[in-house]
């Protein structure tokens, strides 16, 4: 077996690794295994000063590892850099924080001194996706290894360059060898990894069937697992809403990262009465939409990742089509090398289409026009996911009745939902359970241990 790194702008492969033997595998996580016992005893400042350090040579060879971002996966070179420099903050955060976030935290009770200490568990196995090669392993990585755990990393099989170099990262920044090792391996070999009992805890991110595949390894194993699976989420136009504002926030939350984001906006749900507004606006602007050379900063959207991707997320609109969906642009395939689609605007599309019922992986929007804000929020929690969503409204009451209706992880309010390391990220229903992130993402895999002194 072997994983491939293919230029999604040209089709090109760029590099290609075998995957590794049992041999080098069991020599890795017996590598985990050593350095944990002696990592969980690393004083924070010195945890710190590495995590740094690591974040330094991020923003240091921005403009390199973006290049590399941009080849793997197709996303543009902008949005590369700035996935490169997030990643760089969130080091900076856990190393800045992580002391303060997992202190004993004193608890008044019968005894004489009581309360919670957060300590480390171990190894932690963390599969991840393709479509932010660096940035979903790093909000896994640094706060796991802040709190004294260590990681191993079984990255998707088309972004193995970005794999690799988040290992080397670790090892440059002067990490001690092995607080962070990348695997390259099967299904098999994973599903082996997670039963051994070395590993202490599993993190996934991706599709809905691979959560239920690890969830289903991981409980058998009895495992603490972490899972942030896909998105189908809303975009609220209310009667109050800003169409300046929301129109061209539309747009980005709609292609970014080309269009394949598990809180990429999705659906499009606005209320009659700024409809025709709405729609002619929005279809102007994602038809204006320079699509291209990745690298070439003109251009605000690149290719989809694969040939794959790209021909699935066609089928699933000319499915729309063909049971009665509204074209207003794109809706196909651009000619010539590479993997582009064009952004795409459908509405009045049929809940029985697969564009209406399931997640859209690509720069498709789907439009649906509602009475009020009522059914806005009805529509928004009638899928099988709860990830993001966001509301556009100037009417502080239209803002706190969706805050509070819409079932979902994150609610953002004239935002583009958006991750970063100061607050909470993950989803319910099945876009999967636990968080990532803030506090609560640091002692996701840490033992909660209470003490009692009498």
């Amino acid at each position: 077996m072997s994983f491939t790194s293919i230029n999604p702008a040209t089709g090109e492969v760029v590099a290609e690794f075998d995957a590794h033997t049992p041999e080098q595998i069991e020599d890795a996580v017996a590598l985990s295994a050593r350095t944990f016992r002696s990592w969980r005893d690393t004083p924070y400042k010195d945890r710190a000063e590495l995590m740094h350090r690591a974040a330094q040579i991020l923003e240091d060879e921005v403009d390199q590892i973006g290049a590399m971002l941009t080849s793997e996966m197709g996303k543009t070179h902008a949005q590369a850099k700035g996935e490169t420099l997030k990643c760089a903050k969130t080091m900076h955060y856990y190393a800045d924080h992580a002391e303060k976030m997992l202190a004993d935290e004193i608890i008044a009770s019968p005894a004489s001194h009581s309360g919670v200490r957060y300590e480390p568990l171990g190894p932690v196995l963390a599969v991840m996706p393709w479509n932010f090669a660096l940035w979903q392993a790093i909000r896994f990585a640094a706060p796991a290894i802040m709190a004294g755990n260590v990681g191993i990393l079984k990255h998707a099989h088309n972004v193995p360059r970005s794999a690799q170099f988040l290992e080397e990262l670790f090892r440059r920044a002067g990490f001690p060898e092995g607080v962070f090792v990348n695997l390259f391996m099967g299904h098999q070999a994973l599903a082996d990894l997670i039963a051994d009992d070395r590993v202490a805890a599993v993190t996934l991110t991706g599709s809905e069937t691979a959560g239920k595949i690890v969830a289903a390894q991981a409980g058998a194993a009895l495992k603490k697992c972490v899972l942030e699976l896909g998105g189908s989420d809303a975009f609220i136009v209310a009667a109050s809403a800003d169409l300046s504002a929301a129109i061209p926030a539309a747009v980005t939350a709609r292609i970014q990262n080309n269009g394949q984001s598990c809180i990429a906006s999705k659906r499009f749900i606005v209320v009659k009465e700024r409809a025709d507004e709405f729609i002619a606006g929005f279809t102007a602007a994602m038809s204006e939409v320079a699509v291209g050379d990745p690298m070439d900063p003109v251009h605000g959207m690149g290719p989809l990742v694969s040939s794959t991707q790209r021909e699935e997320l066609h089928a699933q609109v000319q499915d729309a089509v063909a049971k009665g969906a509204i074209v207003h642009t794109g809706a196909r395939m651009i000619d010539g090398p590479g993997y582009y689609y064009a952004p795409t605007v459908l509405s009045k599309v049929p809940h029985t289409s697969r564009a209406g019922c399931e997640e859209l992986f690509g720069p498709v929007a789907v439009i649906e026009v509602v009475d009020d804000l009522d059914e806005a929020i009805r529509v928004a929690n009638s899928t099988p996911w709860g990830l993001g969503s966001s509301i556009w409204a100037t009417d502080r009451r239209e803002i706190d009745r969706a805050i509070a209706g819409i079932e979902a992880g994150m609610v953002f309010a004239n935002a583009i939902v958006a991750s970063t390391p100061e607050l909470p990220f993950g989803g319910i229903k099945k876009s999967g359970y636990g968080r990532e992130l803030s506090t609560l993402g640091i002692r996701e895999f840490t033992n909660a241990k209470t003490f009692y002194i009498a």
